[in-house]
């Protein structure tokens, strides 16, 4: 099982406060550090100092980390030209040396839209559809060839289809909890399927979807690797979980219900719950990006179990 950090930094972070989680994610042994892509703040956060770019953090976290995996969940394709969106994803690959993973969602935060002046079409699920095949074909496309794509939304002539990443494959990540098309888009392009906040039972429900999604798309179903996102609040005690809910403005009862809230002993037994129903990755919703001892209590105490 492998432990990500996932930050949401719209609620309040600066380039260097991510920077610090970066390292210390890499410090103690987590696989990855991954983070939100949004531009306003949600619920009661003041959000302060303002958001931060994904894409231009995690070009900055490429060349201050040497390990880690790096990227999002989830970039929204309402966001960026998938073009563009190609390039940048490939430049920020080359420069960690191949450890980048894109994220991709249809959008979904109307708000932070009107707030920036982005365009929130009706239509979104078409275009995030439109956006993966550009994005992968633009990535595949041989030295020396080119690249068209003529869609309903988009529309390639002769891109030369570069930069190319550093892999040969940059996985991509898509999730959500849709019963018929997320299912379908997921066999198709998806090296990872994430359900984000969803219990044990809804995972085994959406697995199975996309298990015989890709099964009728001709493709093996172990070729994804499933994953869950859960909020985390571990303390060595009650006492230092009560404590840590309160920080982030949650009721431990709540946090344990949908989250992975509680001692050590209690987070390492729910995640063996979600990974007998086939996830083999959890990305940990870190809150507070100031505790910096709550990662190492889950380095040392959840992650050294799970190894």
């Amino acid at each position: 099982m492998d432990l990500r950090i996932f930050t949401e930094p719209q609620q309040g972070a600066s380039y260097d406060t991510l920077l610090t989680v970066a390292k210390a994610t890499e410090d103690l042994g987590f696989d990855a550090f991954f983070r939100s892509d949004h531009y306003l703040k949600m619920g009661d956060a003041d959000g302060l100092p303002g958001p931060t770019d994904a894409w231009i953090t995690l070009a900055g976290l490429a060349r201050e980390t040497k390990r880690i995996r790096l990227g999002t969940l989830m970039t929204a394709a309402t966001f960026r030209l998938p073009g563009v969106l190609a390039i940048q994803v490939a430049q920020v690959d080359q420069m960690s040396g191949g450890r980048v993973e894109l994220g991709l969602g249809a959008g979904w935060f109307e708000e932070e839209h009107q707030a920036y002046g982005i365009p929130f079409p009706k239509e979104k699920f078409a275009r995030l559809e439109e956006q993966l095949e550009i994005v992968t074909g633009l990535w595949a496309t041989g030295p020396g060839d080119t690249f068209d794509f003529h869609g309903e939304h988009y529309d390639l002539t002769k891109s030369p289809a570069l930069p190319k990443p550093a892999q040969d494959r940059i996985p991509v990540l898509i999730g959500g909890h849709g019963a018929k098309r997320t299912p379908r888009l997921a066999a198709r392009y998806a090296d990872e399927f994430n359900l984000p906040f969803g219990s044990v039972e809804d995972s085994e429900k959406q697995f199975g979807r996309v298990r015989a999604a890709a099964q009728e798309a001709g493709r093996e179903a172990d070729a994804i690797t499933f994953s869950n996102a859960l909020v985390v609040c571990v303390g060595k005690d009650d006492q230092e979980v009560a404590r840590r809910a309160a920080a982030i403005g949650r009721e431990v009862d709540e946090l344990k219900e949908n989250g992975l809230a509680g001692t050590p002993a209690e987070v390492v037994d729910k995640i063996g719950r979600y990974a007998a129903v086939g996830s083999r990755r959890v990305y940990l919703q870190v809150l507070d990006l100031d505790d910096l001892d709550h990662l190492e209590l889950i380095s040392a105490q959840v992650q050294s179990q799970l190894s």
